[in-house]
Parts: C-alpha cells; sequence; structure tokens
C-alpha cells in the first residue's frame, strides 16, 4: 500500500477514521484514514470522483488527480459548526457586501452595531433551504489560507450610513451561535477624527485553514497536526522559529475566510471582561475604545487598514487619526501617507496601542497579505522588522515595541506631572495610574500585554511622561512629540491600554485631555 494522502479538517487537524470513496469507471476504492489523518491504498495512478465523510464533519464531493509520483493530496473537511464572514470585510457605507455562512441547520442571522453598547441594527432573516444541509458550504483542499475559501454568497447586505464597528449574529436552532465582523467606513468624513480598526493584524492571527503569522507561517507543513507540541515547530523548536526565514519564504495569507478568533458573545457588555486569550488584543478589545468614545460623545469615522493603504482614508481630511490596541502590520505606503500627514502637514497622530506598525506587510491584491516577517536579530543593526524592511517605528511614533515586559501588566507611574496630559487628573511625579483592566489574557493594568519603549530613532524632543511598572524595566513609555509643521504625536505603547478606558479614571481623563486638544 502507498500514501495518498491525509484527511483533516479547517485547522489542519488529522481527522482519522475518515471515509473516503475513490471512484474511477467500474473501479471503487473504499479507505478509511488512520490516527494520523494519513489514507494508504493500492490505488492506480489517474483521475477520480471522490466523496469524504466523518462523524462530526460535513461530506463532500470531488475531483482529485493520484500519481504515484505527486505529493500526498491533502483532503480537507469542515466542522459541523457554524462559521462565517463578510465580504469584503470593510465597506463605505451605501456599498453592498455578501454575507458568507456555513451552517448544519438553519439559522437566524442579525447585524449589531457595537458602538457604546452591542445596539441591534436589523433582523437579515432565517436562512434555510429545501434540500438537506443545502446551508453548509466546504472547503477547498490543500491550503486554502493562500486562496481563500470562497463561499458562495448566503446573502446581500448595505452598508448602514453610521460609520463604526458591526457584528453579524448566526444564531442556530439548536442555540449555536457564530458572530463576524464588519467595519463600515463614510461615504463622506463625518467628524475630524478617523479611527483606525487594526484589521491586518485580524488576518496576522487568524488560523483557519492552519496557517497564520504565528502558526505554519511559511507553509502547510507535509502532513496535518496529530498533537500540537509534537508537530507544530512553533512549540517543537520555539517560537522563533516561526519568523526565522528570509521574507520570500513565506505565502501570502487570505483575508476571505472566516475568523474564529474575533468573535463577541451574544449577550457581551463593553464594560464586561474580556474573556479569551486572542479577543483580547483584537476587535473585541478595539470596541471598548469605541464604546468609551460615544459614551464620551466623541464623534469618529471609522475605517480599515486597507481602506488608508488604498487612499479610500483621506488623511487630510482629518485633524486627528487615532491608532490602537495591536496595529502591529502595516505597508509601507500607510506607513509613508501617516508619517508625511503627521511630519509635513500638521496631523495629529494618536496611539493607543503596543507592539505598532512593527512589521511590513505587502497587499498583494484586495484578497491577500504577505508579511515581512523574519524576525531581526537581538542586537543587530535594526530595530525591528520595520527598520530592517523600511524605518524604524519609533521615528513615527516615538516609541517601538521591546520584548522586555512582555505578557506582563501593571499601572503607570507619573514622570512628567507639569505636562498638560495630566490636567485635572491630581496625578503627581511617582504617582501611580491605571490599575483597572478588562484584559483577562494579561491581567495588571494600562501597560501591558506588549509594550513599547523609546529608542535612538525616537524624534527629537520626545518627551516620556509616564512609564509602566513592570518588571525588568519592561513598562509601556508614554510619549509626546511636535513636528516643525505643527504636527503632534501621542503615544501610549501598551496594548492594554483601551481594555482599561472604561474602568480607570485616569486613563479615560488622560485620554479625554489629548483628544481635546488635539481636536482643537
Amino acid at each position: 500500500m502507498r500514501l495518498i494522502g491525509y484527511v483533516s479538517d479547517e485547522r489542519f487537524a488529522a481527522i482519522g477514521d475518515a471515509s473516503v470513496e475513490l471512484v474511477r469507471g467500474d473501479d471503487v476504492y473504499l479507505l478509511r484514514s488512520a490516527p494520523s489523518g494519513a489514507l494508504y491504498g493500492d490505488v492506480p495512478s489517474g483521475h477520480y470522483h471522490v466523496t469524504l465523510g466523518a462523524a462530526g464533519f460535513g461530506s463532500k464531493r470531488g475531483e482529485v488527480d493520484l500519481s504515484i509520483d505527486a505529493q500526498p493530496h491533502q483532503f480537507r473537511l469542515l466542522s459541523e459548526r457554524i462559521l462565517g464572514y463578510v465580504w469584503p470585510k470593510w465597506s463605505v457605507a451605501g456599498e453592498r457586501a455578501t454575507v458568507r455562512v456555513h451552517s448544519p441547520e438553519p439559522y437566524r442571522l442579525s447585524l449589531v452595531r457595537c458602538g457604546r453598547e452591542a445596539r441591534f441594527q436589523q433582523l437579515l432573516g432565517w436562512f434555510d433551504e429545501h434540500g438537506p444541509r443545502a446551508t453548509a458550504q466546504i472547503l477547498a483542499d490543500g491550503d486554502f489560507s493562500q486562496t481563500g475559501v470562497l463561499w458562495r454568497d448566503s446573502g446581500l447586505v448595505t452598508a448602514p450610513e453610521d460609520s463604526g464597528l458591526y457584528y453579524f449574529f448566526a444564531e442556530g436552532e439548536s442555540g449555536a451561535f457564530f458572530s463576524f465582523p464588519w467595519v463600515v467606513a463614510p461615504s463622506a468624513p463625518g467628524s475630524a477624527m478617523a479611527v483606525l480598526a487594526s484589521t491586518n493584524t485580524w488576518s496576522a492571527y487568524n488560523n483557519f485553514g492552519g496557517r497564520s503569522n504565528y502558526v505554519n507561517a511559511a507553509r502547510l507543513p507535509d502532513y496535518p497536526t496529530v498533537v500540537a507540541h509534537m508537530d507544530l515547530p512553533r512549540y517543537r523548536e520555539g517560537t522563533p522559529v516561526e519568523h526565522s526565514l528570509p521574507d520570500q519564504a513565506y505565502a501570502p495569507i487570505s483575508f476571505e475566510r472566516p475568523e474564529p478568533l474575533n468573535q463577541i458573545g451574544r449577550h457581551e457588555r463593553p464594560t464586561d471582561p474580556i474573556r479569551g486569550r486572542q479577543p483580547c488584543h483584537l476587535a473585541a478589545a478595539e470596541w471598548r475604545l469605541y464604546s468609551w468614545l460615544e459614551r464620551e460623545r466623541y464623534r469618529y469615522d471609522l475605517y480599515a487598514e486597507a481602506q488608508l493603504h488604498d487612499g479610500t482614508l483621506q488623511l487630510d481630511r482629518y485633524r486627528v487619526l487615532v491608532i490602537h490596541t495591536h496595529p502591529e502590520y502595516w505597508s509601507r505606503a500607510m506607513y509613508t501617507a501617516v508619517k508625511r500627514w503627521v511630519f509635513e502637514g500638521d496631523g495629529r497622530l494618536v496611539y493607543l496601542g503596543g507592539n505598532g506598525l512593527d512589521c511590513e506587510v505587502d497587499f498583494l491584491d484586495r484578497t491577500r497579505l504577505v508579511f515581512r516577517t523574519q524576525d531581526e536579530e537581538p542586537g543587530g543593526p535594526f530595530e525591528n522588522r520595520m527598520h530592517r524592511a523600511f524605518e524604524p517605528t519609533a521615528a513615527l511614533l516615538g516609541v517601538m515595541y521591546t520584548s522586555s515586559g512582555a505578557m506582563t501588566a501593571a499601572p503607570y507611574r507619573v514622570v512628567d506631572e507639569d505636562h498638560w496630559v495630566f490636567s485635572g487628573t491630581r496625578l503627581r511625579r511617582g504617582d501611580i495610574f491605571g490599575a483597572a483592566s478588562l484584559h483577562e489574557r494579561v491581567p495588571g493594568g494600562a501597560s501591558g500585554h506588549e509594550t513599547d519603549k523609546r529608542t535612538p530613532s525616537s524624534p527629537p524632543g520626545t518627551r516620556l511622561l509616564a512609564k509602566g511598572t513592570n518588571c525588568d524595566e519592561g513598562g509601556a513609555e508614554m510619549v509626546h512629540f511636535e513636528t516643525a509643521g505643527g504636527g503632534q504625536v501621542f503615544s501610549v505603547g501598551s496594548i492594554t491600554w483601551t481594555a482599561s478606558i472604561l474602568v480607570d479614571e485616569d486613563v479615560a481623563r488622560i485620554t479625554r485631555n489629548v483628544l481635546d486638544r488635539f481636536l482643537s
């Protein structure tokens, strides 16, 4: 018997005991997958009609060419649970988008806007069909993390006029639930402040298909995962191996996939603790800032990072740009546009995040990114990956991510009490603030998860205002500087800042002081 292929699920985890039927003319071969997902059989080379099925997964039909000399074929099956996404994942108000949902049962679809609260927008209806399992989708074989899942449309939806973060709620008859985000930008600027959702970072962490920028970053392995800590280089050899190859070794990552790590709960409120390892730095954490902005009656226009890259976001029509939480992956066009706006114009940049602009990405087209993800050598000539590829991050933000303090969280300590950001706080030099946080992955304060500090590339006049009290001198550095042209930058250098803004009065007041001054 020879190895014909492997059977795996949407996360590239092995599926054992799957049934595989291969038919060519009068020849029929019935196979079952081994615990490793491997398919063995005495099957001659040729073109076959194939049908696959396994308990807990949807069956599918297809065509496959099997050659003795070919690499083992990667058969993929989809779990029996609700999944979905909207395409495109960012739209301009009034534009039409398509909802693409996989469900093994009839489901109810609704739209909510995640502003001050998760506010119901509209019921999009119940979805089912006359035929059995007509609402189910299938996965393409092989590595669809590069191409996208290319699911058929379940329905059309028009982007609301009110810019903001929206979520679709898909609810099955059994009570099963899945939610997925949609960024809606304005058809024309409606305020002086633009806010950027970190949609590139959402994609970087999305492992649907078996690949992300952190798991199988370069390509799918030759065989699916059975035990992660034994099979994945990330665990077997340590995290750095994921980013140890030259940039050209990394295959693209598609936006056109569901994002199971980027959900919010059916009854979640912005003042709830942020549950889960990934929501604490993805859209759920970003929502906390939008909730605070609306609670404080700030008007803002929300954009996806791709809309800054392609020019949909016209910076010259805004006074303030807010980037926040975890904007780690930027294109050169994004970086250049914002730096020109700040340093050659009088743009005001507010950076309420950590590990920002650390890695350059290339947009291959509307659907795919390539990450220039090779790590910079410790002690090497470059400060970070963005510096190696283009320019040091601190030249724009005033601070840059370093590994000290990573995966810790703590309050800040005031350094420069005379600066206007502390007006009305009663904070004095040495005082502690930012102890309260909704961040459950790394609890402890507003300086945390990943933190940024000044470097030799920080602009002249960069003023240190406060520093996190994290261990090993790993605290985030809060800074402010002005440019010769009248631009200004304020940076907090911490992922957990937005998880504190709804529950810590000093974090809220400092942010309010910055926005009020920059908008005036």
